[in-house]
């Protein structure tokens, strides 16, 4: 793209806007450092940043030189980060200054790896060791190239929280991530270059990613939209901030807008409501979401004030990218339904596949394009990773249903499954019941050790205004549309859901019990 249209905006963060040409300069002078420090094919770069161009930057230069990207969570404590850097091998790390405790701290006395500071506040002295960002771009040799081309087996990874147990990184080929996030859309067909693209005309796509590079969501459709000549729009904080969201969608004129469910749709449409006239949205077409369920409320809400805009549902995960569905304002609004094949089955617990009507829940499989496994786990890979009625799917490990249809009704993740008097619960399904109340404005459903039922259905609710919801109101409500032992048994109103950058809930015993 750098060759073919030098002065195209690559990435805008702030009040910097990076041309593909630039882009290109700064990642091949940090792929020249990197050879120098003795790295090469198959090394891991591990990446700890915000949102920024640095981000790209370095997951670019770790390709160019057939290393491998790394992300990590940029909330880890110093264990959890020095697990990471264990596991993965890491022999890079470029981290933001405000980061740099949490480095020393996972570091402690012991081997470094290549330490690369990024100077995001200004403020923050180098780590013992460290070397800064832009002194390393600026002393690089400009004409220095990797001594090797780029090749399709060359790898991504993608650290995952997973349910249980310590992150694992899932291995994708960089050639399966580039079919998988074209086919997405455009089922058994191949992504054509980048080049064919831009030399017929066609318009590149502004996108913003509201939600955090370091997870699959905001890297893959970064990935997608750079690798078509795109323009990607940052915002280099560590938390959504809704009104920043609109006023840059306004600013850069973006097309399309990725989020992750409710977690973020919920606070931009609240954004909205309150100044529906402060910025000029009349650029969006499109708001994509995945990872989290985007309940019909808020979608009916969005497309009120946003009547010309699609809104996407992509369903998928770090360990395999599926399918998607398109919402629009004349259509009726309903939780998203995807439609099941070769591709995409549901696989039950003695290893059949579920047919259209039979009733039978499963765990959720996806076919094509999916990662080798997950690294130093043979283990999980074989559990996750499974030839099913000769073909091999990734079962990340999502319960869902086939409908007489054939469509799928998605149940929520196995591990947070709630076992309550021997029936299953799914936490989503009764989510989605309680965001329909105009009273709660997000919701987390979990299940708490119970001396009679085992494990007893708890919802805990952020309300939506001044007014606590009375708990018989909200049980009332769930219980119009679901069954009497999945209507929570006990509701705790929160200040704030605490999610991650991510949108994601922490489900696990130690924080609810708090």
């Amino acid at each position: 793209v750098a060759e073919l249209t030098p002065d195209r905006i690559a990435i805008v963060c702030g009040d910097r806007h990076l041309t593909y040409a630039a882009f290109a300069d700064r990642a091949l002078r940090l792929a020249a450092t990197l050879r120098a420090a003795g790295l090469g094919a198959g090394d891991k770069v591990a990446i700890m940043c915000v949102n920024g161009p640095e981000y790209m930057e370095t997951f670019f230069a770790a390709q160019l030189m057939g290393c491998v990207p790394v992300n990590v969570n940029y909330r880890y404590v110093g264990a959890e980060l020095a697990y990471l850097l264990d596991n993965s091998d890491a022999a890079v790390l470029v981290y933001h200054d405000e980061f740099a405790p949490v480095v020393a701290e996972a570091l402690g006395d012991g081997p470094a790896p290549l330490l690369i500071q990024v100077a995001h506040h200004g403020d923050g002295p180098l780590l013992p060791g460290a070397r800064d960002y832009e002194a390393v771009l600026a002393d690089a040799d400009p004409t220095a190239r990797p001594d090797r081309e780029p090749s399709g087996d060359d790898l991504i990874f993608l650290y995952t929280g997973g349910t249980t147990g310590w992150p694992k990184a899932v291995m994708w080929r960089s050639d399966d991530l580039a079919r998988a996030l074209w086919q997405m859309a455009r089922p058994n067909s191949e992504p054509p270059s980048a080049a064919a693209a831009i030399e017929a005309g066609k318009r590149a796509a502004t996108l913003l990613p509201a939600c955090p590079l370091m997870h699959g969501t905001g890297l893959f459709i970064t990935l997608s939209t750079l690798a078509g000549g795109g323009t990607v729009v940052l915002l280099d904080t560590p938390r959504l901030e809704a009104d920043a969201v609109w006023a840059a969608i306004a600013r850069e004129q973006v097309r399309v807008c990725t989020i992750v469910g409710d977690a973020f749709a919920r606070p931009l449409l609240a954004a909205l409501e309150a100044d529906p006239d402060r910025h000029d949205l009349s650029s969006l077409r499109a708001i994509t979401s995945s990872g989290v369920t985007w309940s019909p409320e808020t979608k009916r809400g969005l497309l009120a004030r946003l009547p010309g805009v699609t809104l996407i549902d992509s369903l998928g995960a770090s360990e395999g990218l599926m399918s998607r569905t398109e919402t629009r304002a004349d259509d009726a609004i309903a939780p998203a339904r995807f439609r099941s094949g070769e591709k995409l089955v549901v696989v039950t617990d003695d290893g059949d596949v579920a047919r259209p009507g039979d009733g039978r829940v499963g765990l959720l499989g996806v076919g094509g394009p999916i990662p080798l496994g997950y690294y130093k786990d043979p283990e999980k890979s074989a559990a996750t990773f499974r030839t099913v009625a000769g073909r091999r799917y990734s079962i990340p490990g999502d319960y869902a249903r086939v409908e007489d249809d054939g469509t799928i009704t998605l149940l929520g993740r196995g591990s947070a499954c709630i076992n309550s008097g021997g029936e299953k619960v799914y936490p989503e399904e009764v989510e989605l019941a309680l965001r329909a109340h105009p009273a709660v404005f997000d919701c987390v459903v979990v299940g708490v050790p119970d001396e009679r039922w085992g494990e007893m259905v708890v919802a805990l609710v952020e309300t939506a205004g001044d007014t606590e919801p009375d708990p018989e109101t909200l049980a009332a409500h769930c219980r119009t549309t679901l069954a009497g032992y999945k209507v929570p048994k006990c509701f705790l109103v929160l200040e704030s859901m605490q999610r991650s950058p991510a949108g994601k809930a922490d489900r696990s015993e130690e924080h609810t019990s708090e």
